[in-house]
């Protein structure tokens, strides 16, 4: 790993006498290879794909930095994010968390915690983000809409659909069904969403016990948008325990009705692993689908 430390060395700024003792691979990431860095000082996490740009490692890194500025949830601190000196592809360089367990009390932190960011209101009362970003290994725009229908539809909705008909994963029904859905998406979303500050991409495996006995997010696609969509993906793939949900609805009750809309976020998050994993999420868009048109 000679070219590790050779770049590490020209992109953070090392403390007097500071030298990289060691290097392992962990296990960690989805995009990317992921080692432990061990100095005389510190350990750093980096994590580095050689046919990525550094900007998804940029936007990663913005995205910890907006969820960390809200101090509602703590986050790994970010050395570096971005290309790779004199090598093709990107990297970004955290903050080493040792991890612990997600014990009851834990899990209650967390579930109040998310509900402090949810009330991180945009600037100006918007729904989106100044830049896009990617969830996972695919583009995710976020220009700023008026509203959330149209954001959900046009920022959301609308890009999966057509990436998935690029990849050949929508047959003639689902396209159908999709296209009813999208024409008539106001029917179910309600006008009084409000923009809140979103990990983007909360599954159980975004999330990490610290040792020191609080919980940190990772691997953000921030954007500004409906707290229900966020809730809907934590419940779609499980991993979150009945503690989590109490405590976030002890600090910020969900509306009553929000259960007739998760299927309708779930839908999101179902269109990535579609387009990313192939036909074996196919059967959970059509049942979504024809929940809502038939």
């Amino acid at each position: 790993m000679n070219w590790m430390i050779a770049a590490l060395k020209r992109v953070l700024s090392l403390q007097p006498k500071e030298d990289i003792l060691s290097i392992q691979e962990v296990r960690g990431g989805d995009i990317g290879r992921s080692y432990r860095v061990e100095t005389t000082e510190r350990r750093l996490f980096v994590k580095y794909r050689p046919d990525l740009s550094g900007l998804v490692f940029q936007r990663e890194a913005e995205g910890l930095a907006l969820l960390g500025e809200t101090g509602a949830v703590a986050v790994p601190e970010t050395y570096y994010a971005g290309g790779i000196p004199e090598r093709d592809g990107g990297m970004i360089v955290l903050e080493w968390i040792e991890s612990g367990s997600f014990s009851p009390m834990m899990d209650e932190t967390f579930g109040s915690k998310l509900a402090d960011l949810h009330r991180t209101r945009s600037p100006g009362g918007r729904f989106g983000l100044d830049n896009d970003n990617y969830i996972g290994l695919l583009p995710q725009p976020n220009g700023w809409c008026d509203t959330w229908t149209e954001f959900y539809l046009q920022r959301r909705l609308m890009p999966m659909i057509r990436l998935a008909e690029q990849r050949g994963r929508l047959p003639a029904e689902r396209r159908r069904r999709l296209t009813r859905l999208a024409e008539s998406l106001d029917r179910w979303i309600p006008e009084t969403a409000e923009p809140s500050l979103l990990h983007g991409d909360l599954w159980h495996g975004n999330r990490i016990a610290g040792g020191d006995g609080q919980p940190y997010l990772i691997d953000p696609a921030v954007f500004y948008g409906d707290r229900e969509y966020e809730m809907a993906f934590t419940e779609l793939f499980g991993g979150f325990s009945p503690r989590f949900y109490a405590a976030y609805e002890a600090s910020y009750p969900l509306p009553p009705d929000y259960p007739e809309r998760r299927p309708l976020y779930q839908l999101y998050y179902l269109l990535v692993h579609l387009i990313l994993f192939g036909e074996a999420y196919g059967s959970s868009v059509d049942r979504v689908l024809v929940r809502y048109v038939g």
